[in-house]
């Protein structure tokens, strides 16, 4: 597996609240662990929340004893909320923190990753295609009929999220398998990217770059020029690059 992952504080913001983290080596029962997330809160709380939650992530990661990809995904997104609950409860600096999580991993040729809030996972084959969902008030406007997918981009509320770790005592994550064939590729990203770029212009510079790293920066590059209005955290990962590369 070839894998490259980034953050950038982007144009607007003095702090990176962005966390990401890759390792093709094992991680407890996951052959490989690629992880993103996008933290909220006052001062240092977001850049704190992000961290710890990955921090945790990988803890439990390497202790559980579970051993279906989706219970696990499932036990280790509701313990590190948790988790991260009693961290903020501990210090008045990090009230009311949060963060979104994508954790993902390749076991064989089959793709396992959970979601909570408005990080995203994309497939990005003969085309470039949204696998997980946004925990968003628009994007349940959108399910709902309320607006249409293209005025959602442009949508004054599109930065409220419904769904997030470390607000509320239960969290519910979405659990995904998905088969890969060769040739696939797993990009992950916070919301610094996707609402920057435009899908297909992701597709473009991925499938243009020389490789994984020439393609990570290009993508933090272009959300920069188009305004950088947020931290940029990219994953970009080639999961069968062993049996075929894309290039």
């Amino acid at each position: 597996m070839k894998i490259y992952a980034k953050t950038d504080v982007g144009r607007k913001r003095e702090m990176n609240q962005d966390y990401v983290y890759v390792t093709d080596k094992p991680v407890g029962p996951f052959p490989n662990l690629l992880v993103v997330a996008d933290g909220m809160g006052g001062h240092k709380a977001g850049d704190f929340a992000s961290k710890y939650t990955v921090k945790v992530v990988h803890e439990e990661l390497e202790k559980t004893e579970l051993d279906k990809p989706e219970e696990i995904l499932k036990s280790i997104v509701s313990v590190a909320n948790h988790k991260l609950i009693q961290a903020a409860q501990s210090d008045v600096k990090l009230e009311g923190m949060g963060t979104t999580l994508v954790i993902a991993t390749v076991i064989g040729n089959t793709l396992y990753f959970s979601n909570v809030g408005d990080s995203r996972l994309y497939l990005i084959g003969d085309k470039i295609k949204q696998l997980s969902k946004d925990h968003s008030l628009v994007e349940e406007m959108v399910r709902l009929g309320g607006i249409k997918a293209e005025e959602a981009k442009n949508h004054p509320d599109k930065n409220i999220i419904t769904r997030a770790m470390g607000v509320k005592e239960e969290v519910e994550a979405d659990i995904y398998e998905y088969r890969l064939k060769k040739g696939d590729m797993i990009l992950m990203c916070t919301d610094g990217l996707c609402n920057m770029v435009e899908d297909e212009d992701m597709f473009d510079i991925v499938k243009g770059a020389r490789d994984i790293v020439e393609a990570v920066q290009m993508l933090i590059e272009k959300a920069n020029s188009n305004g950088g209005r947020d931290n940029i955290g990219v994953v970009l990962a080639e999961p069968l690059a062993d049996e075929v590369s894309a290039w």
